[in-house]
């Protein structure tokens, strides 16, 4: 089915409207001011000046690190080349979070695969402490050959999971239906790469190879654009969201009828 030009002209309108109240942008900036490695013994570093930071996990231990700043809404941008080669097993995390039992997390996980296989992206979105909102993706590109930009915009309406701007995931703010929205809790940038052979590959057949340690994940270009509290209506280019989700969605909690003998979420009604 074909696109207006009223339909087009309207969603130029809705992407105008999205800019101009996302501002304070911060580009590119150096990994010495924004962030801290907070734990791997060493196997976490910041190079190249500032502009390049790595993760590495071993059969010791893995490694992490966090933004010096919280953030409460905003779009979030960063960079990342995953693990390459044999990589099951392993974990690479990137995800907002605020602290506490009842906190609010929105959660991308890259979650490793053996040689010649792709990556699954599972995301979550967790709401004064309450998860169990799992979407998983496969990738339409190898994301270990080269650097691919990963995106949260949270607003007070909507959260939106991007990579290279194309949107994979929507999760609308549905309080009025009784579904808890993360909106009241400022949140840091934290990243870690881990073992998680127990689940994380074909639900744990698969093993780390820990002859092909390290494993290093790469990050730059951070960017943060803060969002001013003003009307937002949501932008995201539906075409192509229902693209990814008809070719590359593998799993959706609100199709898994064994997990909710009870019936599914509200928000899944929606």
């Amino acid at each position: 089915m074909g696109i207006s030009s009223c339909s087009r002209t309207r969603r130029r309108g809705l992407v105008i409207i999205l800019l101009l109240h996302l501002t304070a942008a911060v580009y590119g900036s150096n990994y010495f001011e924004d962030f801290d490695i907070t734990w791997g013994g060493g196997r976490g570093k910041i190079v190249n000046n500032g502009e390049l930071l790595t993760l590495s996990l071993d059969s010791t231990s893995g490694s992490g690190f966090q933004s010096k700043k919280e953030y409460l809404f905003g779009k979030i941008d960063m960079q990342l080349k995953l693990v390459p080669g044999n990589s099951a097993g392993t974990v690479t995390a990137y995800y907002l979070s605020s602290q506490g039992a009842n906190h609010d997390e929105i959660d991308f996980e890259f979650l490793g695969n053996l040689s010649g296989e792709p990556y699954t992206i599972h995301t979550n979105v967790y709401s004064q402490g309450k998860g169990d909102r799992e979407q998983q993706f496969r990738v339409w590109f190898d994301p270990t050959a080269d650097f691919h930009t990963y995106s949260i915009l949270w607003t007070p309406q909507t959260i939106v999971f991007s990579v290279d701007n194309v949107p994979i995931r929507e999760f609308k703010n549905l309080e009025k239906m009784g579904v808890a929205f993360p909106k009241g809790q400022a949140m840091r940038l934290y990243s870690s790469i881990w073992n998680a052979d127990e689940w994380a590959t074909r639900g744990g057949l698969i093993k780390t190879d820990w002859s092909r340690a390290p494993f290093t994940a790469a990050y730059t270009n951070f960017g943060y654009m803060a969002w001013m509290p003003l009307h937002l209506d949501s932008s995201i280019n539906q075409a192509k969201l229902r693209w990814v989700q008809r070719n590359f969605m593998i799993y959706n909690y609100c199709s898994d009828a064994k997990r909710f003998p009870a019936g599914f979420p509200p928000e899944c009604r929606a």
